[in-house]
C-alpha cells in the first residue's frame, strides 16, 4: 500500500505514522493491487485528534474514513477508521465485486481554473471530477463507501448525468437531468 501523509496544525513523530502503516495496511488482504492511502492528522479545539483515512484502489473505488479522539490520542482515531473502512468493505464485499466493472469509478482529479467574483456569494472550494458512466445501483454504492450525502454519475441507461442523495427517510433519491425543453 502506498501512503501519503498530511499533517494540519500538527507535527507527528515516526512513531504514529508507522502505527498507521501497520493498522491501515492490513487493509491491502482485500485488495487485488495495491491501493493508495492518504492519511490526514489533524487537531481541532481542545485537543480533540482527528484522523481521515482515503484509500483509493487503482480501478478508482474509494472509500472515506474519519474518526475523532477526544483525549488526544491519534492511535485511538488511526483504529476508529481502521475498523469503518473493514466494515464497509466487509458489508459490500460481494456488491463490489459483483456489480464494479473494471474503470467504472474514477477518482477525483483537480483542476485549477479562474473564477469570477461573486457579490452574493463566496465559493471557498472547487471540485472537478471525470463522470464515468454506471448505473444507479453503483452510484448509491460508491455514495456510501465514500460516506458522502449525494454523488454524481453518468446514467447507463441515459446517457445523461444525475445525482443521487440519502434522504432524511433513509431512503435514497434520484435526480435526473433533460435536455432544455
Amino acid at each position: 500500500m502506498k501512503f501519503t501523509f498530511a499533517c494540519k496544525k500538527i507535527t507527528l513523530n515516526d512513531s504514529v505514522k508507522a502505527y498507521a502503516e501497520k493498522k491501515i495496511g492490513k487493509l491491502d488482504k482485500y485488495f487485488r493491487s495495491e491501493p493508495d492511502a492518504t492519511v490526514t492528522f489533524a487537531v481541532e479545539k481542545k485537543n480533540r485528534c482527528v484522523v481521515e483515512v482515503m484509500l483509493r484502489s487503482p480501478d478508482g473505488t474509494m472509500f472515506r474514513a474519519v474518526a475523532e479522539d477526544p483525549d488526544g490520542d491519534m492511535r485511538g482515531a488511526i483504529d476508529s477508521c481502521e475498523q469503518q473502512i473493514d466494515r464497509k468493505i466487509r458489508k459490500n464485499k460481494t456488491r463490489l465485486a459483483k456489480n464494479l466493472r473494471e474503470g467504472s469509478i474514477k477518482a477525483e482529479v483537480p483542476v485549477e481554473f479562474d473564477l469570477q467574483e461573486e457579490r452574493d456569494f463566496a465559493v471557498v472550494r472547487t471540485k472537478r471530477f471525470a463522470v464515468k458512466p454506471m448505473s444507479v445501483e453503483e452510484a448509491i454504492l460508491q455514495m456510501n463507501l465514500l460516506g458522502h450525502s449525494f454523488f454524481v454519475f453518468r446514467n447507463t441507461e441515459s446517457e445523461a448525468v444525475d445525482v443521487v442523495y440519502k434522504r432524511n427517510d433513509e431512503g435514497y433519491g434520484l435526480i435526473e437531468t433533460m435536455e432544455n425543453v
